[in-house]
């Protein structure tokens, strides 16, 4: 497999500095390991020692990298270099046909009254249900269950496992036993969302759990029973959001973060990993951290700062009431 320099720069624009358009690239590959036919990229001017040593034959750079890409060899000049390597990425993928072939594998289970278009790909022992919804070119890998009346936009990837659809966890007490609350919502999914594997979103009690355009979410993450998440809002792997919780647009949500129920969380906001979050957040654009209690993350980080000095102080007070007991410390008034 393989394509030309030339080939790329028309397809993804850029500018091609210091190398030849007729150059074949075998291969998009890190700085560090790419070898003389492949195409690499640097996005942190940290690395730029890498950039130096790389033996790739052409780097993705930004233009206030341009000089110094030049120095090694061939360049493509982007504003943002990172971008470009993404969509690199899909036009490789593209050329060479390493997407899902639209269809329906003859493992899979679909119900007569759903709905999945022609163009969609449904893998190896997938299953969806009657009145589901499955819009163009979206894929389904293997093992992927969505469930009765749940919709999925266009273009949307649903990795192994994911499980769309599933009851929301709902039950009233009654005597010290619990009611089963039959959940009679859906999932409704946007365009242009991918779900990593093994994640499960819950269908809704009444209304429906929401995922707007453009979400990613990664691996073995939970969405609960009327969820609502804004569009183009992140998660990394092993978050869990409880039930009706509204999460804002634009928002990114680090691993093993944990939001209880009922929240709204303001678009643009940053979440760090492992962190809990007890409180609504109101005021878009901020960065939490902490187990407990969460609390602005400059704040947070003053405090973490005082608690690592916390031992020596007590060591310090312990002290001091020692030399007071004895009658050697300071007066008192």
């Amino acid at each position: 497999m393989s394509l030309r320099l030339g080939q790329i720069v028309d397809a993804l624009g850029g500018r091609l500095e210091g190398g030849d358009p007729a150059t074949v690239i075998e291969r998009i590959a890190p700085l560090e390991s790419a070898r003389e036919a492949d195409l690499s990229f640097l996005n942190n001017p940290r690395y730029a020692a890498q950039l130096a040593a790389s033996r790739a034959a052409c780097v993705i750079v930004a233009p206030a990298l341009r000089a110094l890409a030049l120095a090694r060899g061939a360049c493509i000049v982007a504003d943002d270099p990172y971008a470009y390597f993404a969509r690199a990425t899909q036009l490789w993928a593209r050329e060479h046909g390493l997407g899902a072939a639209p269809g329906i594998h003859p493992s899979a289970v679909v119900h007569p009254q759903a709905q999945v278009d022609a163009s969609a790909s449904i893998g190896p022992l997938c299953v969806v249900e009657r009145g589901a919804v499955i819009g163009p070119h979206t894929v389904l890998k293997s093992r992927v269950s969505v469930g009765a009346r749940c919709r999925i936009g266009a273009r949307c990837i649903l990795h192994p496992g994911v499980v769309i659809g599933a009851d929301g966890f709902g039950f009233a007490p009654e005597g010290g036993a619990w009611i089963k609350i039959e959940q009679l919502g859906g999932v409704r999914i946007g365009d242009d969302v991918e779900i990593g594997a093994n994640t499960c979103i819950d269908r809704g009690a009444l209304d429906d759990t929401v995922i707007e355009d453009g979400v990613k979410l990664d691996n073995l993450i939970q969405i609960a029973h009327n969820v609502h998440i804004g569009h183009h809002t992140a998660m990394a792997g092993c978050t869990a959001v409880a039930g009706s919780t509204r999460i804002g647009a634009h928002c990114t949500i680090a691993g093993a973060a944990s939001i209880i129920g009922h929240l709204t969380i303001a678009e643009r906001t940053h979440i760090s990993t492992n962190t809990v979050v007890m409180r609504s957040i109101t005021e878009p654009g901020g960065h939490y951290t902490g187990v407990f209690p969460m609390d602005d993350n400059a704040h947070w980080e003053k405090n973490a700062a005082t608690l690592r000095q916390l031992y020596r102080l007590r060591e310090r007070v312990k002290a001091l009431e020692q030399r007071l007991q004895d009658g050697s410390g300071p007066r008192q008034p």
